[in-house]
């Protein structure tokens, strides 16, 4: 599923696609093109299954196309939600975007089209979209916010003229919209009434999209290639690893964590919100990104958390903390009101409110020196997204951005510590996540000796 541009309504519409067949009972898997958390937490709250992410930059063409067979083998019908606009990638190339991941992985693609103030124009903009490149992959369209009277004019002419299929419409449903806010979609727990959006949405695709043109659309996949990548070997021991998951933490890249298990670990998941410490007998942990300025006063009453965290980092427990997990570390952070509220304080820096987007987009670190993931030289993929700033980002690496080349440095890195605003994914390179674990049963022996 790809668009023109944003706000054409990708979500609303594979939202709406995916509940109106799981209502019909199909076996389903949803992915999101790039980098992005928020939409895969759409795709579960709507699929009651994990959604995964397939991102070019991160992962590389083989990873991504592994990452698809497995998750999307025994699904009747797969989809992949795309970003931005579906010729728009890195910088002003296609390079990691919507049609690139369709060429990678060659899917079939269906374009939405937001169909709101034109009319005949509509199938001009779907002609270039068709012709701006000779393999667009296009195969169908569907309408989005569409006046139902102009529907039949629109597939006819679509059919007749340019021989693809028109896959139906959803008109304008101000009951089903889902907001927006500074990181794109808000997060699904917090969408009011997201369950009653969901089935009116789908009622409204049983009525006038084409679901059964979808499923043939699909079945135009090109099969590809089953060889799997080699993953290192399952390390020593089965080390437990406190996961933070709540509604100041949700941001994990759902292969990454199966990766960590698949490599030995026991994720244990707790709440710096409303638990008192870490899990009995975790040996390593991971702070995800997330939203700790909307909470900063709860995270703050949590002092016995806090000082539990700051207490294992302090002791040299293995630690991953990414933008919102590294803000946590802090000593202080200001929420979105300017107030500044106590962190745990195991890094001496402060998170600050800014007015503008900070950093966005993708960038490859190197690292400066030998760390907890990686030695000096190496290079990780990642992406950032954030509006706080820190009075400290570190400089155990240099990170160049890949649109422009432009260089700055960032993350706290140690032998036991890699904390930055940077996301990062272990499947980039499965020998980071081998490596995080090897340090965490390195750290359990130590605290038996």
């Amino acid at each position: 599923m790809a668009a023109p541009s944003s706000g054409a309504g990708k979500t609303t519409v594979t939202c709406a696609i995916l509940r109106a067949f799981h209502r019909r009972g199909l076996h389903l898997a949803a992915f999101k093109c790039g980098p992005d958390y928020i939409d895969p937490m759409f795709h579960r709250e709507v699929l009651g299954v994990p959604s995964t992410n397939l991102d070019l930059f991160l992962l590389g063409e083989d990873m991504v196309r592994q990452i698809l067979l497995e998750h999307a083998r025994g699904a009747a019908f797969s989809l992949l939600e795309g970003a931005m606009g579906y010729y728009d990638g890195i910088g002003f190339t296609e390079r990691a975007g919507s049609y690139d991941l369709a060429r990678a992985t060659r899917t079939p693609v269906v374009l939405i089209v937001d169909g709101r103030g034109a009319a005949q124009s509509l199938l001009a903009q779907v002609k270039g979209f068709l012709t701006y490149r000779t393999d667009s992959r296009i195969a169908g369209v569907i309408w989005n916010r569409l006046s139902p009277s102009l529907y039949p004019a629109l597939q006819q002419r679509l059919e007749q003229e340019f021989g693809i299929r028109s896959l139906g419409f959803l008109p304008k449903m101000d009951a089903a919209v889902l907001e927006s806010r500074h990181l794109g979609l808000v997060t699904a727990a917090e969408v009011d009434k997201l369950q009653q959006k969901m089935d009116c949405l789908a009622e409204q695709a049983e009525r006038t999209v084409d679901l059964d043109g979808l499923l043939a659309v699909a079945q135009q996949a090109e099969p590809l290639s089953q060889e799997g990548l080699e993953l290192p070997e399952r390390g020593r021991g089965r080390p437990r690893i406190a996961v933070a998951r709540d509604r100041a933490f949700c941001f994990y890249y759902a292969d990454s964590l199966r990766l960590l298990e698949r490599l030995g670990a026991e994720l244990c998941l707790f709440s710096p919100l409303t638990d008192a410490a870490l899990p009995p007998g975790c040996r390593g942990m991971l702070l995800g990104g997330g939203y700790p300025e909307l909470h900063a006063a709860e995270l703050e009453r949590n002092a016995p958390m806090r000082e539990s965290v700051r207490a294992a980092v302090q002791d040299g427990m293995p630690c991953v903390a990414e933008c919102g997990g590294f803000l946590y570390l802090h000593r202080t952070l200001e929420d979105a009101q300017g107030i500044s509220h106590q962190m745990v304080g195991a890094i001496a820096a402060d998170g600050k409110r800014t007015n503008r987007l900070q950093r966005f987009g993708y960038a490859t670190l190197t690292a400066l020196r030998d760390n907890l993931l990686c030695k000096a030289g190496e290079r990780i993929p990642i992406h950032e997204f954030h509006y706080w700033e820190s009075t400290d980002s570190g400089n155990a690496f240099q990170a160049e951005k890949a649109s422009n080349g432009r260089t700055w440095p960032c993350i706290h890195a140690s032998g036991t510590l890699f904390a930055g605003f940077p996301h990062i994914h272990f499947c980039s390179n499965p020998r980071w996540a081998q490596r995080f674990l090897e340090a965490c049963v390195q750290y359990e022996e130590a605290q038996k000796s």
